[in-house]
């Protein structure tokens, strides 16, 4: 069956609406390069990811070519939008799995963007990472190539919580993985999942603290969600599994912050938390601030300027399209005002930052109740909102997703 959008068509032609270019100088823009490759899936994953036996003839190769073509597509389409010259603030590399690409590939890649768009002196330049996968010989090559940070996949520490999950990965690894990417002079950011079916509190304070001890730069902290059409939905939904209950996602989260705030890290965005300002995601937070970026690869998903658009997302029809010279893009929305402001509120109430009250007024003119019940309730800041910035306590965000519903009318 062929895919199907959810927005409107995207034309094959790749050309954005001129409303795209409005208040262009004010947005930074930023590149995520989508990896679809992984050797296994993970029973809990519903990203864009293929093995080695769905891939319908598309090798690391060719899905390489299709990369660079679809980066000089960019440029074209980005340069009749505006000529005025953009370089990358920031560049990401997820997945899938990146490093299940040659460090050379992963360089020629970075190498590409550079030439074509330029990118930012100091500019943040990330690749994910199975620690499998990486030693420091690989690691070495990305940070002489201008890597910057590596975010290694940790997940737990705990090998049952691995198995449920179906991590392949050897623990032991994560710490070598680590070693490595200090060794090469790159910052460091574990990711960890909480949540999962049979991980109990103390596996979750075993696994902070074997991340905590290996001295990161960054933390990042997810809630699993079960996710249709997954093998852990099909365990759950049989009784194989116990979904994960919301108290349970609860008394976890104040866990992690808890012990990695007393190791010296400060959240920043509900799910993160960093050393320091210069070691915090400067790429997500060009998400969070709604700036603009352009995905590359089968499945990613691009803003630019209020239009979001995403790729066809089989690796086998990208390719298809890219030859052909037309744009992978399947379907696309031009959000208007209205939308633009509800997803400031959605993702800027998440920072640590928060966001202005009188923006909040803007959008609903009736914000002022909840607000003065969420102050009552310790869910924000009371004398951040004086000053007209609305912040959350830690008990706010536990509930951040509620209080968007609420704020928002």
């Amino acid at each position: 069956m062929a895919q199907m959008p959810d927005g409107e068509l995207a034309p094959r032609s790749g050309l954005l609406p001129a409303s795209a270019a409005d208040g262009l100088s004010q947005r930074t823009l930023h590149a995520y390069l989508h990896i679809p490759f992984c050797r296994v899936r993970c029973g809990y994953c519903d990203y864009n990811t293929y093995t080695s036996t769905e891939l319908r003839g598309v090798t690391q190769n060719s899905f390489l070519d299709n990369l660079l073509t679809e980066i000089s597509f960019s440029k074209n389409v980005l340069q009749q939008l505006s000529p005025q010259n953009r370089e990358f603030s920031t560049v990401f590399f997820g997945g899938g799995t990146p490093t299940q690409l040659a460090a050379e590939q992963l360089a020629l890649v970075l190498e590409t963007l550079r030439n074509e768009f330029g990118i930012e002196e100091n500019a943040e330049i990330t690749t994910e990472a199975n620690p499998d996968t990486v030693d420091e010989r690989y690691l070495t090559t990305l940070a002489e190539a201008g890597f910057t940070r590596v975010s290694i996949g940790m997940q737990s520490s705990v090998a049952s919580v691995l198995k449920t999950l179906d991590r392949t990965h050897n623990p032991e690894n994560v710490a070598k993985a680590v070693s490595a990417a200090k060794a090469a002079g790159l910052q460091v950011s574990v990711d960890l999942i909480y949540g999962t079916p049979g991980e109990s509190l103390d596996d979750w304070r075993e696994s902070l603290a074997t991340a905590i001890d290996l001295e990161p730069n960054h933390i990042s902290a997810y809630s699993l969600i079960v996710e249709p059409g997954t093998k852990l939905a099909r365990q759950v939904r049989s009784g194989q599994l116990s979904a994960p209950s919301d108290d349970d996602h609860a008394d976890k989260y104040e866990i992690a912050e808890q012990m990695i705030s007393a190791a010296g890290f400060d959240w920043y965005e509900v799910c993160n938390w960093s050393k320091d300002e210069s070691t915090m995601s400067q790429h997500n937070l060009a998400y969070w601030r709604s700036n603009d970026w352009w995905g590359y690869g089968p499945g990613a998903h691009s803003h630019i300027g209020g239009t979001r658009w995403w790729n066809v997302k089989h690796p086998s029809a990208y390719a298809e399209r890219l030859v052909a010279g037309e744009s992978p893009a399947l379907a696309r929305e031009n959000l208007d005002e209205s939308e633009k402001a509800t997803e400031r509120v959605l993702l800027e109430l998440r920072l640590r930052e928060g966001m202005s009250i009188e923006l909040l007024k803007s959008i609903n003119p009736l914000v002022a109740k909840p607000i003065s019940q969420f102050i009552a309730d310790g869910m924000v800041n009371a004398a951040d909102a004086i000053r007209g910035q609305l912040t959350l306590t830690l008990k706010g965000r536990l509930l951040a997703d509620a209080l968007v519903r609420d704020l928002l009318g």
